[in-house]
């Protein structure tokens, strides 16, 4: 590959491929005690996420395939009927339609989840609660 081929992007080009979810995207109220920043291509949703310490993430299920990527604190993630401490550094792979929820202790649990597909329920709270403001890199 040889560098001279190619141009340096400009602010505008960047726009287009690169955002700082935790300034530039308005935070959505997931649950009770959990909010994101969520950002979207056509295939995938990622999740910058906050859990307040002490607060539950409730058991539910979703079709949509779930990495979740432990960046700050930790917290007790349950699958199926079993629980899995999660700390900083941490990724799990939840399946589709998988049974899990979790558990935040005493310190602030921060994650980034990445879903494929797209889901359409974290899309629509976003919208409603950020009235006017697109979802980045949703074609």
């Amino acid at each position: 590959m040889d560098e001279s081929k190619f141009s340096i992007a400009t602010n505008t080009d960047r726009e287009r491929y690169i955002v700082r979810p935790c300034s530039e995207i308005p935070l959505t109220e997931l649950v009770p005690g959990c909010a994101s920043h969520l950002l979207s291509g056509e295939n995938m949703l990622a999740s910058f996420l906050t859990m307040n310490a002490g607060s539950t993430f409730e058991l539910h299920s979703h079709p949509e395939e779930q990495i979740m990527i432990v960046t700050e604190g930790y917290c007790d993630e349950v699958v199926g009927n079993k629980i899995y401490h999660l700390r900083e550094g941490d990724v799990i792979y939840l399946p589709p339609n998988i049974k899990h929820g979790a558990f935040i202790r005493d310190v602030d649990c921060k994650a980034i989840d990445v879903f494929s597909p797209v889901r359409p329920d974290y899309k629509k709270k976003y919208v409603l609660q950020n009235p006017g403001s697109a979802i980045k890199f949703k074609p």
